[in-house]
């Protein structure tokens, strides 16, 4: 590979899919055609180059987008391998942001999934280029047409195949290329059939319908009659592959490396370069002002960072896409989004795991920097004259939740450390302390994903931590009011302790917390002991008496009492105070509040009625449903302990194409089959804490 390519010789194409459609095995051929590497590794085997981290081989999955570069042609194409597994699909908004074109691989023998009309939907609603690769042409009894007609029905006649399969005796041998009207295969290229000539000339003709829309005045000459060359042609599919009026479709075996050459060579043609791409819009960080800013290496600089990652040995290693200027090693960088200058690391080019070094990486290109210190995913780089702010990518919602402990105390001790380089190398991640369950917390964006977090921490950091069910913030109030005494009398020689009270202390609405008032006149008490027995009243309501959570939503009056005045203190006073209110919560009828959550849910039309159906299994109420084209969003509301693994339920129930989103609501009292088992677990967890 050269050290250095100018802009319009870069390609970057992602590929994207549902999990298994042969992403990774693409990237592969990839990199053994163009003689990066010299043998095919696989995935069973865990010796592919992208695949490279020990949890990828061990599932047999991506998990990471990883970044592989190839020369081809005196091309270079940056091909992304993202996961198609959906917990991981932050690494792949993340590969498709700086991506110029999306290759979305479709599994001939399972057609389109729900990865594939997820990816199609995104780079739609992101307007990114894209192509469709049918891929496992090799297969025994296998449809082209089937699904290619499947593909057309769902996203449209602007998907349209460029290369036909040749099958001959049931096998996969080549590929029938329309644009060049020839046979491709290993061996060579031959002519068409007669018959092969006819649906091979069909085929051209929509080719050319679907790329004259790109250009205005190819257009006008196809409507008025004439003929569009072959070269006219050529010209019009890039730039509509770069506007989406054409989706090229093309059909490989990427484990038998058929029509993969083939396929790179289109690449190579035709998929836009940067300089190909529209600019980009970016935003002045000093004024606010909003420009456009084009991959021009002579221009401005402007990186935007997709991926940071921690080698034990290398230490942090950040990725990124120039998008305009030229990043040197001697540029002084800043950070935007910090609003710090960083002092320049080892620049290079991404190679899988590997790096290579480089002394300048241009527009248009992808880069990495080690040991920047504040820079994260989704950060802008630029000099430090010209401050540019570049859009990030939304990420996947973060519900699947799980407490998360050191597993010894020498662990306990290293954790505090490890937590930021977890959230630095994956945004999707949040760590948070609970300080009401006093539990540390963390989100992602399913179960997958949060054990796959875990056995890298122990892997990457030598820390072992262990993934729980985190406890529900359960809360305790009374029913009814009550008025309660609280003495505290002891005599021991010399100064005794004395406090007395009485306290009214009734229900608030929900919501109200708390509120503490006096009513206390003609001295009955002293003045300076009425914030020792609102503070007595406080510790008191940190521990429930039904299943010891804290106590909220109660009005406590102290309207009566006594003193001495020798022997009455401020700690008499608390103490009193906390007798009475334990008493009135013995008195008072006191209930259990669960936290209720409202939530959003996305799903498909044709899930609505399974979704509502288990909603009411779990104590759900729908307060209303909106349509969006396709889809319905259910509001409603459902208690917390409800959802500890409604990532896992939703996914199941709408074939992982439905998503939600929480806020808490308000507390409400549990119904006694909760209040049953919380109580008896938290009688179990205080008989093991005193065992």
């Amino acid at each position: 590979m050269k050290l250095a390519y100018e802009t319009k010789d870069i390609r970057n194409i992602c590929f994207a899919s549902h999990g298994g459609a042969g992403k990774t095995t693409l990237t592969e051929c990839f990199a053994f055609n163009s003689k990066l590497i010299e043998r095919m590794g696989k995935v069973p085997d865990g010796n592919t180059l992208s695949d490279f981290e020990p949890e990828e081989i061990k599932r047999q999955i991506s998990l990471n987008l990883t970044v592989v570069p190839i020369d081809w042609k005196n091309l270079k194409i940056n091909t992304i391998d993202t996961p198609g597994y959906f917990d991981f699909v932050g690494e792949v908004r993340a590969g498709l942001r700086v991506a110029d074109t999306a290759v979305v691989v479709v599994d001939v023998t399972s057609g389109i999934q729900t990865g594939t009309e997820k990816m199609m939907n995104y780079c739609e609603e992101i307007e990114k280029p894209c192509a469709i690769v049918i891929n496992k042409m090799d297969r025994d009894n296998i449809d082209f047409q089937e699904v290619y007609a499947s593909i057309r029905q769902t996203f449209g006649n602007k998907c349209t195949s460029l290369f036909l399969p040749l099958i001959e005796n049931r096998v996969f041998s080549g590929l029938i290329d329309i644009l060049n009207k020839k046979i491709v295969t290993e061996q060579g290229e031959k002519d068409l059939s007669t018959e092969q000539s006819k649906e091979v000339d069909t085929l051209y003709a929509e080719i050319v319908e679907a790329a004259v829309e790109a250009d205005d005045e190819m257009m006008e000459k196809y409507l008025s009659g004439e003929v569009i060359s072959n070269e006219e042609l050529k010209s019009c599919i890039t730039k509509a592959i770069a506007c989406r009026s054409l989706i090229p479709v093309i059909p490989v075996s990427a484990f038998a490396n058929i029509g993969i050459k083939l396929f790179m060579d289109f690449i190579a043609q035709y998929f836009p370069s940067p300089l190909s791409m529209p600019p980009a819009e970016v935003m002045l960080a000093d004024k606010g002002d909003k420009i456009q800013l084009s991959a021009d290496p002579k221009g401005p600089l402007a990186a935007l960072v997709f991926k940071t990652l921690t080698d034990p040995y290398v230490g942090k290693i950040t990725l990124f896409k120039v998008m305009s200027g030229t990043l040197s090693n001697d540029i002084k960088l800043y950070n935007v989004d910090e609003e710090k200058e960083e002092k320049m690391g080892q620049l290079s080019y991404p190679v899988a795991k590997k790096q290579e070094n480089a002394s300048a990486i241009c527009a248009g290109d992808i880069g990495a920097l080690t040991k920047l210190m504040v820079t994260k995913t989704g950060h802008s780089l630029s000099g430090v004259d010209q401050k540019y702010k570049i859009p990030w990518v939304p990420l996947p919602n973060s519900n699947a939740a799980m407490a998360l402990y050191a597993s010894n105390k020498a662990d306990e001790d290293k954790l505090g450390a490890v937590i930021p380089k977890i959230q630095e190398d994956d945004p999707t991640i949040k760590i948070v302390r609970d300080e009401e369950t006093k539990q540390t917390v963390i989100y992602g964006v399913g179960e997958t994903h949060l054990n796959v977090v875990a056995e890298k921490i122990k892997r990457k950091f030598s820390v072992s931590i262990d993934l729980k069910s985190p406890r529900i913030s359960y809360k305790e109030t009374i029913r009814k009011a009550v008025k309660v005494e609280g003495k505290h009398k002891k005599q021991s020689g010399g100064h005794g302790q004395f406090g007395h009270c009485w306290l009214e202390i009734s229900p608030l609405p929900r919501g109200e917390k708390f509120l503490f008032e006096s009513k206390i006149f003609g001295g009955s008490i002293p003045k300076n002991y009425i914030p020792a027995i609102e503070k007595g009243v406080h510790e008191a309501m940190n521990e429930g008496i039904l299943a010891g959570y804290p106590v909220e939503d109660v009005k406590v009056v102290v309207y009566d009492g006594s003193y001495h005045p020798v022997d009455s203190s401020e700690i008499a006073f608390k103490i009193a105070a906390s007798m009475a209110f334990k008493k009135a919560m013995q008195e008072g009828e006191t209930v259990l509040l669960e936290p209720v959550m409202n939530v959003t849910i996305h799903v498909p039309e044709q899930y609505m009625g399974s979704v509502i159906d288990d909603l009411n299994t779990k104590r759900g109420r729908v307060l209303g449903v909106e349509a969006d084209r396709n889809w319905q969003i259910i509001n409603a509301q459902m208690p917390l302990n409800e959802l500890t693994r409604y990532t896992t339920d939703i996914g199941s129930i709408t074939a992982a194409k439905g998503y939600f989103e929480l806020a808490f609501s308000h507390y409400e009292e549990a119904p006694p089959k909760v209040v049953k088992s919380v109580v008896e677990e938290a009688k179990l967890e205080k008989e093991k804490q005193e065992g």
